[in-house]
């Protein structure tokens, strides 16, 4: 008998565990959907809160602050037009989390569209019962590039 409830708990705590997990991680997946939406919108009032203000956005020409990531959307000198996401892998360490975005990006540079195949890189970390972006980083890729899980 003593077996049997140890084993019972031992299944409860783990699914407990499994399921609080998997619900982190869709509440980041969801967040960092959700940021593509608000990049291509040029929503600053949502972006705001959300980049940590000491974040860091690596992009092919340079590496710039929260400050300048929020100018350089709201002005549109750079619009995310479109992110089409075609796999996302989100991993949890701790209060951390990372999500690897593969994404088709459309985006108006310099008076024409460009579209580019990247793997985004995006660190979060829970601050209260907030997530902020700690990181933001486009690597190019071929179309063909996997994320493995």
């Amino acid at each position: 008998m003593n077996k049997f409830l140890f084993g019972l708990t031992l299944l409860v705590l783990t699914s407990t565990w499994s399921f609080a997990q998997s619900s982190t991680e869709k509440e980041v997946y969801e967040l960092s959907m959700n940021k593509w939406k608000w990049i291509a919108d040029k929503d600053i009032a949502k972006l705001t809160p959300l980049f940590h203000p000491q974040a860091k956005f690596v992009h092919m020409s340079g590496t710039w602050t929260t400050a300048r990531e929020l100018e350089i959307i709201e002005t549109g000198s750079i619009w995310y037009k479109d992110a089409k996401v075609h796999d996302t892998v989100v991993e949890l360490f701790g209060n951390t989390a990372v999500v690897w975005n593969r994404i088709t990006l459309t985006a108006h540079v310099r008076g024409n569209d460009v579209v580019t195949e990247f793997t985004v890189t995006e660190v979060y970390q829970k601050e209260g019962a907030d997530w902020k972006m700690l990181a933001l980083t486009f690597s190019s890729v071929r179309d063909t590039h996997e994320i493995q899980k």
